[in-house]
């Protein structure tokens, strides 16, 4: 009884472990659709297209047409998604949507679905905005603001703000435009709010969401060395140690054959995001330089620390 237990417990451990390697197949899984449902019709110019996740799918292929599939006229959609739920804006009309699951090995076939949108006006629209990705973060000061053409809108006024649109009269910016793009450069490190409206000769379309954009192109503090300290003599391993820096997410560390900052081997500059490292490398006698600096979320990086040495025992 004990050796039937011993070989089912190695037998689960067995399949767990080969799934983990053996790709699962599935060509013969189901994508549920979930909305747009088959036949449905809408006065909404944006959709979400959502469906049950597929088990063993890395991504899913969507393609929305007009008409149909059978009588194709125009191919609006054909993307490659990780999540199960994709957001789009289109003009009315019949369309028809299909999805089929993917994995590096296989795919599911194709289910799809109907649906109609019919005409209305574009008070009861939203615009749907594309980039910059909301909560992006950035240290990058020039950016393009896109969004998706609204049906039946010939302008859009862009407003962004750091202060949440509470003073329209003092917005960062507040501009109208003809089209669905608009290049701006940010000056000072801040959190930017942003929105959309489309507009025609006599109606206003409701504001989009609010997406938020922050820009951040101040450098972390400069990273203070712990241990050991300048030209100290230590046995290896050499357990390297610095100072945590407030808005630091990771550290690059260096290490150097010599002053002239010759890297000791091709595992340097090392990214960390601990505040140590044990130095295993080197020979008795031998004497190392190494350096630290500091890199914040947005991607700044700091300047570096001093330049220390050790001597291996």
């Amino acid at each position: 009884m004990k050796a039937l237990f011993t070989f089912t417990i190695a037998l689960a451990i067995l399949l767990t472990g080969c799934k983990e390697f053996i790709e699962p197949s599935i060509e013969k899984r189901n994508v549920v659709l979930l909305a747009p449902t088959n036949g449905a019709e809408s006065s909404r110019y944006s959709q979400t297209f959502w469906w049950e996740p597929v088990e063993d799918a890395l991504k899913y292929r969507l393609q929305v047409v007009s008409p149909n599939f059978d009588q194709t006229l125009t191919l609006i959609l054909d993307t490659l998604l990780e999540t199960n739920r994709f957001n789009y804006t289109l003009d009315p009309g019949n369309y028809e949507w299909r999805v089929r699951g993917e994995n590096g090995s296989s795919q599911t076939p194709y289910f799809r679905s109907s649906f109609f949108i019919y005409a209305s006006s574009i008070k009861e629209q939203q615009v749907q905005l594309q980039l910059p990705g909301n909560n992006t973060l950035s240290n990058q000061a020039a950016h393009t603001f896109t969004w998706l053409k609204l049906f039946g809108a010939d302008k859009y006024t862009l407003q962004i703000d750091t202060n949440n649109f509470i003073d329209e009269s003092k917005l960062f910016l507040d501009k109208t435009l003809p089209g669905q793009e608009f290049a701006v450069t940010f000056e000072r490190d801040k959190l930017y709010k942003w929105r959309v409206k489309a507009k025609n000769d006599t109606a206003e379309s409701k504001w989009s969401v609010i997406q938020n954009i922050t820009y951040d192109k101040t450098p972390p503090t400069i990273v203070l060395l712990n241990a050991p300290a300048n030209n100290e003599s230590v046995a290896k391993p050499v357990n390297l140690r610095w100072n945590t820096t407030a808005t630091a997410t990771k550290y690059q560390l260096y290490a150097y054959k010599s002053e002239g900052r010759v890297l000791y081997s091709s595992k340097f500059p090392m990214t960390l995001t601990a505040t140590n490292y044990s130095f295993t490398e080197g020979v008795s006698g031998e004497k190392v330089y190494w350096e630290v600096r500091a890199i914040d979320e947005a991607g700044n990086t700091g300047a570096y620390s001093e330049l220390r040495s050790f001597v291996i025992q």
